[in-house]
C-alpha cells in the first residue's frame, strides 16, 4: 500500500569530500523488514590517498594506487530488518574509470622492454553486477604498459565456489619479446593475446586457453593446470607456428596423450634456448610439476647459423620438478652426431654430453673468440646442489683468447701471441676439472696441449663477483726438449749456466669479471706436476 512505501527524490549529499546525487530511493515496507532500493551516482571525481588507502585495503592489498578518477551509476536493492541487519544486497553499477595509475611492481621488462613505472588504465566502461549469489565484472578500454596505449577487454564471474575470468589484449605500436621462442613482434603489427580459464575453491587454476596471434604467428596453449603454488601440474596441448627474429619458420607441438607427452614437428630454432641455458645455470624445472615421460621426434633443430641437427628424437622423463632421466640424439652432416644423456639413482644424477663439432656450444661463451673445429665430451656428476665435472675437448684452434694474448704479450713470447691473433693456435686436447656449488665454481684443474703452447691453470670463480686464476704457460719447443732430457731434467730446468733461458711464465688472474688484474712472472723450472700431466698426455696420444 502506499502508505507502507516512503520515495526520497533528488537527494544529494557527500561522503570524503564525494558528491553524490539520487534521482529516487523507495523505501518499502514489507512485513517486519524494509526493502530500500534507488541509484546513487557521482560526477568523475578524483579520490585522493587516503580514499586509495581505503580501496586498496578493501578490494587489492596487493596493489599501489597511485591515481583515480572516475565517475559511476549505481543501482541498488537490498533489505534491512529492525536490528538494522542488511540481507539480499545487489547491485549494478556503470564505472567509467578515465585515469588510474597503479605502481608497476611486476617483472615486465624482458617482455616488454619499453615498461613504464606505472601501468596506465584510461577511458575504460566496466559494468560490475553484484548479489549473494554471483559476482560479474564486464570491461574494455585504453590500457598503457609501454610508450603507447593498447586496448583490453576483460570480465570476471564468481560464485562460491569457482571464479571465472576472460581478457583479450590488443597490442600494437608497442614491442613484445619472448626471448625464451626467438620471438619480436614487429612493431607496426597487432598481436592478440587471448586468455580464458577458471579458478576454484583450492587455489588451483585451470587456463582453458592462451594464445599470442600475429599476422602467420601462433601460439597456442590449451588446458594448463596450475596449482596454488603456482606450479604447471599439467596441459593437454602447446603448439608453436611462428616465424623468429632469424627469419626461421619454426612448428612444433607438444601433445598429451593419456599419461605421456609427445614433442614433434618440422623445425625448432634452439639458438637462443641454449643461450638462455647456457647463461643462466640457475635455470631449472621448478616451475614444472608434471610426472610424465616425453617422447621427442623433431626432423631438424638449429643449433645456430652453421650447425643444423637433423633426426633429433629421444625421450626426456620429468619427476620431482627436474629431468630425471634423458636420452636425445641428433645427426650433423658427414655422419656427425650430438648425444645427451641424463641418468639418476638416488641423489647422485649423472649428466654426458657429446658433439663432434664442439662449435655450437663453446663459441657462446664470451671470453673464447675464433673456436674452430673440435670435439667436445663431457660428464657431469651431481648430489643435492654440487656438482662434479669434466670437460674434453679434442682438435680445435683458438683464434682469440684476450687473457691469454695479454700474457703472452707481457711475457715477450710475442710469437705466439702474433699466432693467437692471425690464423690461430690448435691444441690437440683441452681437460678441465671443475666443481659448481651454488654461484661458486672451482676450477681444480685445466690442462691444454699444443703444437705450440701448453696451459696448466687453476682457480675458481664466483659467479657476478670475483675470478681468481692461476697458472703456467710454457711453449711447446720449451716442453719437447725437457721432456726429450728427462735423465739429465736438472740441467734442462735450471740451465747449465747462470741466467741461461726461461721455459715459460707463470701467471695470476685476479679482480671482479669487468675489471681484471694479470701479472706474470718468467719461470726457469717447470713443476713436477706440469711435467707429470705432459707426460701423460703425450704417452695417451
Amino acid at each position: 500500500s502506499e502508505k507502507d512505501l516512503i520515495s526520497l527524490v533528488d537527494l544529494k549529499f557527500s561522503l570524503n569530500k564525494l558528491d553524490l546525487f539520487s534521482e529516487k530511493i523507495d523505501i518499502n515496507l514489507i512485513k517486519d523488514e524494509f526493502l530500500i532500493s534507488g541509484q546513487i551516482n557521482h560526477k568523475e571525481f578524483e579520490f585522493s590517498n587516503d580514499d586509495l588507502g581505503f580501496f586498496i585495503k578493501l578490494f587489492t592489498p596487493e596493489l599501489k594506487i597511485e591515481k583515480l578518477i572516475l565517475s559511476s551509476k549505481n543501482t541498488f536493492s537490498f533489505m534491512l530488518n529492525k536490528k538494522f541487519k542488511v540481507k539480499d544486497f545487489e547491485i549494478d553499477s556503470k564505472i567509467f574509470i578515465n585515469n588510474l595509475l597503479i605502481a608497476n611492481n611486476y617483472d615486465l621488462k624482458k617482455f616488454l622492454p619499453n615498461v613504464q613505472k606505472n601501468i596506465g588504465i584510461f577511458n575504460n566502461k566496466i559494468n560490475i553486477k553484484y548479489n549473494k549469489k554471483n559476482f560479474k565484472i564486464k570491461g574494455e578500454g585504453k590500457i598503457s604498459f609501454q610508450d603507447n596505449n593498447d586496448y583490453i577487454n576483460y570480465s570476471l564471474k564468481k560464485n562460491d565456489k569457482i571464479l571465472e575470468f576472460e581478457t583479450l589484449l590488443k597490442i600494437k605500436d608497442n614491442p613484445l619479446i619472448l626471448s625464451l621462442l626467438n620471438f619480436k613482434k614487429n612493431i607496426e603489427s597487432e598481436t592478440l593475446i587471448r586468455l580464458k580459464g577458471t579458478r576454484d575453491k583450492n587455489k588451483e587454476t585451470l587456463i582453458n586457453l592462451l594464445s599470442l596471434e600475429e599476422d602467420k604467428n601462433k601460439i597456442v596453449i590449451k588446458d594448463l593446470l596450475i596449482n596454488e603454488k603456482n606450479r604447471i601440474i599439467d596441459f593437454n596441448n602447446f603448439d608453436l607456428d611462428l616465424i623468429d627474429t632469424e627469419n626461421q619458420k619454426n612448428s612444433i607441438k607438444l601433445i598429451k596423450d593419456n599419461k605421456q607427452y609427445f614433442l614433434k614437428g618440422t623445425f625448432l630454432n634452439a639458438n637462443s634456448l641454449i643461450d638462455i641455458l647456457i647463461n643462466n645455470q640457475k635455470n631449472n624445472f621448478s616451475v614444472i610439476d608434471i610426472n610424465s615421460k616425453i617422447k621427442v621426434k623433431i626432423d631438424e633443430v638449429r643449433l645456430d647459423k652453421n650447425h643444423n641437427l637433423k633426426n633429433f628424437t629421444g625421450i626426456l622423463v620429468l619427476q620431482n620438478k627436474s629431468i630425471e632421466k634423458a636420452k636425445l640424439i641428433g645427426n650433423f652432416l658427414n655422419d656427425k652426431e650430438l648425444r645427451f644423456t641424463i641418468n639418476t639413482k638416488g641423489n647422485n644424477k649423472i649428466t654426458t654430453l657429446y658433439l663432434d663439432k664442439a662449435e655450437p656450444i663453446v663459441k657462446r661463451y664470451d671470453f673464447i673468440k675464433g673456436f674452430n673445429g673440435g670435439e667436445l665430451d663431457l660428464y657431469s656428476s651431481k648430489k643435492l646442489n654440487k656438482s662434479t665435472t669434466t670437460l674434453k675437448i679434442y682438435d680445435f684452434k683458438l683464434k682469440e683468447l684476450p687473457a691469454l694474448t695479454k700474457i703472452l704479450t707481457l711475457a715477450s713470447l710475442q710469437g705466439i701471441a702474433d699466432i693467437l691473433t692471425g690464423e690461430g693456435i690448435r691444441f690437440d686436447e683441452l681437460e678441465m676439472n671443475f666443481v659448481n656449488e651454488g654461484s661458486l665454481i672451482t676450477i681444480n684443474e685445466m690442462y691444454a696441449i699444443g703444437p705450440a703452447i701448453s696451459v696448466l691453470m687453476d682457480g675458481y670463480i664466483e659467479e657476478d663477483k670475483l675470478i681468481s686464476l692461476r697458472g703456467t704457460l710454457v711453449p711447446a719447443t720449451t716442453i719437447n726438449k725437457a721432456i726429450g732430457n728427462i735423465p739429465v731434467l736438472g740441467k734442462i730446468l735450471v740451465g747449465s749456466k747462470t741466467g741461461e733461458g726461461v721455459f715459460g711464465v707463470s701467471f695470476k688472474i685476479k679482480g671482479p669479471p669487468k675489471n681484471l688484474e694479470t701479472t706474470v712472472n718468467p719461470i726457469k723450472t717447470l713443476t713436477p706436476r706440469f711435467i707429470t700431466r705432459t707426460l701423460e698426455k703425450i704417452k695417451k696420444n
